[in-house]
């Protein structure tokens, strides 16, 4: 088989496998309304109790709620009241004050007189509606874990007593490489590990990412990152000579668009062959008993 394996598939669309966990429109908007009734009631609420669009952000940002609803909060305030709003860095309420975002981004803030009387008038529908907003993207982690969990599987059933796979199947801490190899030093998470049953020595480490869709500057930042795995394990290897196989496991079909595609053409096959790029449907001719003993 040629070590430059991807470049060989002339229909990329028929090794992919698209997972389908989205819930349809109008399906949807019940849903999410269900979902997140009692945290729009919530956000109703606190508008009605503030005095700027200042303090509504530093209420949500207290102590009084749980991550989740905070959550689900600053997502409406980005929706209602500041679209520039970067909800992963405001929900770190000990990190980042609420005084900082206020100063740089409080001239972007909708009236909160404007607030108020918008939200003291919203319609079923108009909730409906920004509960789906707010829930767009609910499941757009999931598919990676659907992704992972069906190739734990896959490799259980085809290399029982020869190889073991750990990682999380789902939500969960990344496995660092240092704890696998303490010569290593700096951050370097993995998805999953390969270890020889009988030896337990470690012949593969590996990445699983699915795309529902990809390009551009993520696609850029997606592969330049995987490149950077590669450099930073051929760096092990040069030092302590410490070698192991790379997976990267990649699917869906954000995989075959021209840029994302040409790049995991270009990763599979590096390090000597050491680097393999491979999908669920493909897994089975990648990923072998022999390519992960000969380390």
């Amino acid at each position: 088989m040629s070590v430059k394996y991807l470049e060989s598939i002339t229909e990329p669309n028929k090794i992919i496998t698209p997972i389908d966990a989205s819930v349809r429109f109008p399906e949807i908007l019940t849903s999410c309304q269900s979902k997140y009734v009692e945290d729009i009631a919530r956000f109703k609420a606190l508008v009605a109790e503030s005095a700027t669009s200042a303090t509504l952000l530093g209420r949500i940002r207290s102590s009084e709620f749980t991550a989740d609803q905070r959550m689900s909060l600053l997502k409406m305030f980005r929706r209602c009241v500041s679209p520039v709003l970067d909800t992963e860095m405001a929900k770190k309420i000990t990190k980042v004050s609420t005084d900082s975002l206020v100063q740089s981004l409080g001239h972007t803030f909708k009236r909160i007189d404007m607030l108020k009387q918008q939200m003291a008038s919203l319609t079923k529908d108009q909730e409906a509606a920004l509960a789906a907003l707010i829930g767009e993207y609910d499941t757009r982690g999931q598919l990676g874990y659907l992704l992972t969990d069906a190739f734990f599987t896959w490799f259980e059933g085809s290399f029982n007593g020869t190889f073991t796979i750990d990682g999380p199947r789902g939500a969960g801490r990344d496995i660092e490489l240092s704890s696998i190899f303490p010569n290593y030093t700096g951050s370097y998470p993995c998805d999953f590990v390969i270890r020889n049953t009988v030896s337990r020595n470690v012949c593969a480490v590996g990445f699983a990412r699915y795309d529902s869709t990809r390009g551009g500057a993520q696609s850029d930042d997606r592969t330049g990152g995987n490149s950077d795995k590669v450099g930073k394990a051929r760096e092990l290897f040069n030092a302590t000579g410490e070698k192991f196989r790379l997976i990267f496991l990649a699917d869906g079909p954000g995989l075959i668009h021209n840029d994302t595609w040409a790049e995991a053409c270009k990763l599979d096959g590096t390090w000597d062959g050491n680097v393999r790029v491979t999908t669920l449907k493909t897994a089975s001719s990648r990923i072998t008993t022999d390519w992960l003993q000969n380390t």
